[in-house]
């Protein structure tokens, strides 16, 4: 995704063709984290501590606050009243993976194997109960700062849809 805005050559004009065209952006917004994933805050922590110890990774950090910055706009523009849309995990694992030197295309197979356990954990709790099993959750934590008055009860996501 990130190499796809860089190759439009106007980040902004790509995120709002993309979200204008209800396109889902790979890296943002999430079902359960409507507010913000923080897995995403954890990553993104540990790609600050590397720092300048990326070399030219650095600068596909800043391009990619960049895009953040352009998506955010964009979305607030085409969806007032909407929650943020805010990176996922997704983004900041890749940029991760990318800033360690792991190449592009072990991508896709290292996150099926991060989540491999609770593929299979799910599998083994629906053959032993015999149904299927939609897992959810509830954030139960406190308020985050500057959230809406009624972000725990809202059915708004963040997501694109």
């Amino acid at each position: 995704m990130l190499d796809e805005a860089a190759a439009s050559g106007d980040v902004a004009a790509w995120a709002e063709k993309k979200l204008a065209a209800g396109e889902r952006l790979i890296g943002f917004g999430h079902r359960v984290f409507r507010l913000g994933d923080p897995r995403a805050a954890l990553l993104h922590e540990a790609l600050d501590k590397l720092g300048d110890s990326l070399g030219p990774g650095a600068g596909r950090l800043a391009f990619a606050a960049e895009v953040e910055r352009a998506v955010g706009a964009a979305f607030a523009r085409l969806k007032p009243g909407r929650p943020p849309l805010n990176p996922n995990v997704e983004i900041n694992a890749a940029l991760l993976l990318d800033a360690v030197g792991f190449p592009r295309d072990a991508f896709m197979p290292v996150f099926a194997v991060a989540r491999a356990a609770g593929w299979v954990a799910h599998a083994m709790e629906q053959q032993k109960g015999g149904r299927l099993v939609r897992p959810s959750s509830a954030y139960i934590g406190p308020v985050p700062p500057n959230a809406p008055a009624d972000w725990r009860g809202s059915a708004q996501s963040n997501d694109q849809r």
